[in-house]
C-alpha cells in the first residue's frame, strides 16, 4: 500500500502539478510549483521517521550525494550537456530504492539551480531527474545484473530527461503541447541529447563501482534503506 501511494505521489501528482504550473500559472508562481515539488519529493522518507530511528541517518546520506550531484554539474558547467546528476541518481536508486533516487534526482535541480538560474524550467528539470531515479529504483533488480545493462538505462535516461525538457519548452512557448512544435524542438536538441546520453553512459562506468560499493556498504553496516 505504501509503495503504491508513493509511485501515486511522484509519477501521478508531481507530474500533474508541474504541467499544470507550465500551461496555468506560467513564469508567475514557478517558485512556488519548485517548492511542491521538493517539499512531495521529500515526503515518503520524512513519512518514515515515526517508524524508523535510522531515518535520519538516510537523509544525511543522500544530503551528502546531493552535494556530491550538484558540484558535479557546477564543475562541468563549461560543457553542455555533460553533467553526473543523471549517474548519480541511477547509483543512488539502485541501491537505496526508488523514493531516494526520485529526492537525489529533484532536489539536485533545485539546489544547483541556485548556481546556474532558478525559471520555470526547474519545476520540470526536478520532475525529469526524479522521475529517473524513481524508476531506477523499481528496476534496481536488473540493472544490478550487469554494468551494460546500467549503461543502456543511462543512455536512456539520458533520452528521455531530454524529450521530457522538450515538453516544458513547446509548453512555455506556446501554452498548450503543440506536436509540431515538439517535434521541432526534439530535432533542435539532437545533439546536446546526444551528448548527455553519451555523458550518463561515462559517468556511469566511472561512479557505478566504486560509490555504488559504498554506498552498498553504508546499507548493510548502518542498516539503512532496509525497507526499500
Amino acid at each position: 500500500m505504501k509503495k503504491t501511494l508513493t509511485i501515486l505521489l511522484l509519477a501521478v501528482l508531481i507530474p500533474a502539478i508541474v504541467v499544470i504550473g507550465a500551461v496555468v500559472f506560467r513564469e508567475r508562481f514557478y517558485a512556488w510549483i519548485a517548492l511542491a515539488v521538493a517539499v512531495l519529493s521529500v515526503l515518503p522518507l520524512l513519512y518514515a521517521f515515526e517508524r524508523r530511528d535510522s531515518t535520519a541517518k538516510e537523509l544525511m546520506v543522500l544530503a551528502v550525494m546531493i552535494a556530491l550531484s550538484v558540484i558535479g554539474r557546477v564543475v562541468f558547467y563549461a560543457i553542455p550537456g555533460f553533467k553526473p546528476v543523471t549517474a548519480i541518481t541511477v547509483i543512488v536508486a539502485v541501491a537505496f530504492g526508488g523514493e531516494a533516487g526520485f529526492m537525489v534526482g529533484s532536489l539536485s535541480a533545485v539546489v544547483s539551480n541556485f548556481y546556474f538560474g532558478q525559471g520555470p524550467w526547474t519545476p520540470f528539470q526536478m520532475f525529469s531527474w526524479g522521475i529517473i531515479g524513481l524508476l531506477a529504483g523499481l528496476l534496481r533488480g536488473l540493472l544490478k545484473k550487469h554494468i551494460a545493462i546500467l549503461c543502456i538505462y543511462g543512455a536512456l535516461a539520458g533520452i528521455a530527461y531530454s524529450l521530457t525538457m522538450d515538453v516544458w519548452t513547446v509548453l512555455w512557448s506556446e501554452g498548450a503541447f503543440v506536436p509540431k512544435e515538439y517535434a521541432a524542438a526534439v530535432m533542435a536538441a539532437l545533439p546536446l541529447t546526444a551528448v548527455y546520453a553519451v555523458s550518463n553512459v561515462v559517468f556511469l562506468l566511472l561512479l557505478a563501482g566504486p560509490v555504488g560499493k559504498k554506498l552498498e556498504r553504508i546499507k548493510k553496516k548502518d542498516g539503512l534503506f532496509l525497507s526499500e
